[in-house]
């Protein structure tokens, strides 16, 4: 009775750690298998951090934050096998890669040809010259507008100063004309005198 009791007690205690692939401890004995390994994915910085891991939790706590990623949709679960191998061969360990460089290639939709690659554009043409194009015509309709100016200044002052020298010399005229008047008065007087002598 004794005999069974220690044995009983020696078959609880006894377990061994579990190899680095699995990373959980197996019960010798234990009818129940280690968890099963999930990847999972985040960015950290300009690379996208890998970690494979028996959970969700268990990933944060390997990429050292305690902040949900998951649910503001900053990690996620992959499950592509080809993208998955190689983290499943490191448990535990967060791989980081240049951000992309394990993402698949697009799979074409079925029964849809595959697109063909899109041509490299060329450099975009240099707008240099029209641009110096479009200053010289900007230089000569800001000096063609001066030039007009001035000219309209000038042939303003023209217009008044030949008003002014129309009314003075309507003015000397009058004068003149109303001078004739009293001399061909004059004169027609003396002739009338001179006739009659």
């Amino acid at each position: 009775m004794l005999q069974g009791a220690q044995k009983t007690r020696t078959d609880r205690l006894a377990f061994r750690r579990a190899p680095r692939s699995g990373s959980c401890l197996l019960f010798a004995g234990s009818p129940y298998m280690p968890r099963r390994l999930k990847v999972f994915r985040t960015t950290i910085g300009f690379h996208d951090a890998y970690v494979a891991a028996p959970s969700r939790k268990a990933a944060l706590s390997a990429w050292g934050t305690t902040k949900d990623l998951f649910a503001s949709e900053a990690a996620e679960e992959v499950t592509e096998p080809a993208l998955i191998a190689e983290v499943l061969a490191r448990p535990g360990e967060v791989i980081r890669k240049p951000r992309g460089a394990l993402a698949l290639p697009d799979k074409p939709e079925p029964g849809r040809a595959t697109a063909a690659p899109a041509k490299r554009r060329r450099p975009e043409p240099s707008r240099s010259a029209l641009a110096e194009a479009e200053a010289t015509l900007e230089a000569f309709e800001h000096r063609s507008a001066e030039e007009l100016a001035s000219l309209e200044a000038q042939q303003a002052e023209l217009a008044r100063q030949h008003s002014e020298l129309q009314a003075r010399h309507h003015a000397e005229r009058a004068t003149l004309e109303r001078h004739r008047s009293a001399e061909a008065r004059k004169y027609a007087a003396r002739l009338e005198e001179w006739q009659s002598s």
